[in-house]
């Protein structure tokens, strides 16, 4: 099979989706439904992909024993995709024989090199609804594979990673590696405030319909592609379940340590600015608040609004304090009305930013003027509030003290804060019409239901 054919595939990337459009938003998660085998599909329930570049030797063994592993272990239908990047000895002989010879292994050839491009390519064609893979030197224990995609098949995770950094993995390589490994990931923490443990271990998993959504937003096709895989869907709110594993360190392992860094660090700095400028549509990445069916059942509670809440006061926390600071150090200088009228211009603007991106989850440069514009009218309403306040405080007391005027502001700010609210949400970053609403949530069809494997399939 080439690359060709996979791109012309029913899965392959830059299609809208399997009815010929863009969903706005992730379907729910559920859990992939499980039928007689009699009745069901002949549909694989997990793709395991093994990408390979002259590994004539390895290749045989290592997919021999995970099938004959799969075989005994997994509840359900499977395949083994060899995606072979442009090898150059033995290998798309040896893919080729054991293709012919297991009924559950495909052999993928590729042109060009790049374990990303392979994995990109391969993912984007497969019709398992459970997508994974792993190096062929197979340094990581196989116990931990039903661990790994058991959380993608149940609904309850979007992507699983194998962790060497976990308290409870055990590791034997190197020191210069494990080094490496650890200053890296530090790295990802720092720059692009990473959550997971472990970005570059060769063992992951992922469902089929994050996969559609996410692969073509990712550019980099070497080895890369797995951190900006997954620093993505962290920023999206997707949930990435972390398996501690088993692990030893091939010494035959053919890997550049120096240029794939290099090429790393080139492209923690293009994600980083990318995120920075709100460049990607991660909104369309977001999964329905409330995958319990019971949240979906409420009725009376706007979308969102419980996020978007959470969102505000956090904003609002932060802009609160940069008033305060802005009006004590104006008040050193000018008088109370001015100080409040200066430090309120300049926090509404930042509060107006940060809602616009954080709270309502709007990206791009489309529409910032109009909103700072907009956002300044509420400012207004706010500065009027507040400023009434500190107008009655001096009428009542003549000279109140620093800590009072500080007080009065404060309760009328929370007062100005919930009106805010509900003007940012209804009028300056108002939802979508309906009859627009309704067509971008259309649910993506049904994931293909697992087909459970009766004991005979053992034998293959």
């Amino acid at each position: 099979m080439t690359t060709d054919s996979l791109r012309s595939g029913p899965g392959a990337t830059g299609r809208s989706s399997r009815d010929g459009r863009h969903s706005a938003r992730l379907p729910v998660r559920e859990h992939l439904p499980a039928r007689d085998s009699a009745t069901a599909a002949d549909v694989p329930v997990l793709d395991v992909v093994i990408p390979v570049y002259n590994e004539e030797k390895d290749l045989r063994p290592c997919v021999v024993r995970l099938n004959g592993h799969l075989a005994r272990t997994f509840p359900y239908p499977f395949r083994i995709t060899v995606a072979d990047n442009a090898s150059t000895d033995s290998t798309p002989a040896v893919a080729a024989a054991l293709a012919a010879e297991l009924p559950g292994v495909r052999y993928v050839r590729l042109e060009e090199k790049g374990r990303g491009r392979a994995l990109r390519t391969v993912w984007s064609a497969s019709d398992a609804p459970v997508l994974a893979y792993m190096d062929v030197d197979l340094s990581t224990d196989l116990n931990a594979l039903l661990p790994l995609v058991a959380p993608l098949i149940s609904g309850h995770s979007d992507l699983a990673i194998g962790s060497r950094l976990a308290r409870s993995s055990r590791v034997v390589r190197g020191p210069k590696r494990e080094f490496i490994s650890r200053a890296y990931n530090l790295i990802l923490r720092s720059s692009l405030a990473a959550g997971f443990s472990d970005a570059q271990c060769g063992f992951k998993a992922i469902r089929r319909e994050v996969a559609e959504r996410l692969l073509p937003m990712v550019e980099d096709s070497g080895w890369f592609f797995d951190t900006e895989l997954l620093v993505l869907a962290e920023r999206a709110g997707l949930r990435i379940h972390e398996v501690p594993v088993d692990w030893i360190d091939d010494p035959d392992s053919t890997v550049h340590i120096v240029r794939t860094a290099t090429e790393d660090l080139k492209g923690v700095w293009r994600v980083g600015r990318a995120l920075a400028v709100g460049a990607l549509p991660l909104d369309r990445l977001a999964r329905p608040f409330g995958d319990d069916p019971r949240d979906r059942a409420l009725t009376g509670v706007p979308r969102g609004l419980a996020r978007q809440l959470v969102g505000f006061c956090f904003v609002g926390v932060l802009s609160t304090l940069f008033y305060l600071a802005l009006y004590s150090l104006f008040r050193l200088g000018v008088g109370p009305q001015i100080a409040n009228g200066g430090a309120l211009l300049v926090s509404a603007v930042a509060n107006t930013a940060a809602n616009r991106r954080l709270t309502f989850g709007v990206r791009g440069r489309g529409g910032a003027v109009r909103h700072q514009a907009q956002g300044l009218v509420v400012f207004a309403i706010g500065l009027a509030l507040t400023s009434g306040s500190l107008a009655a405080l001096g009428a009542a007391s003549g000279a109140p003290s620093h800590g009072t005027e500080l007080a009065v502001l404060i309760t009328a700010n929370l007062a100005a804060t919930v009106l805010r609210f509900l003007l940012l949400r209804a009028w300056v970053f108002p939802e979508r019409r309906t009859t627009e609403r309704d067509e971008v949530e259309a649910p993506l069809p049904a994931t293909a239901a697992l087909p459970v494997r009766n004991e005979s399939e053992d034998a293959r």
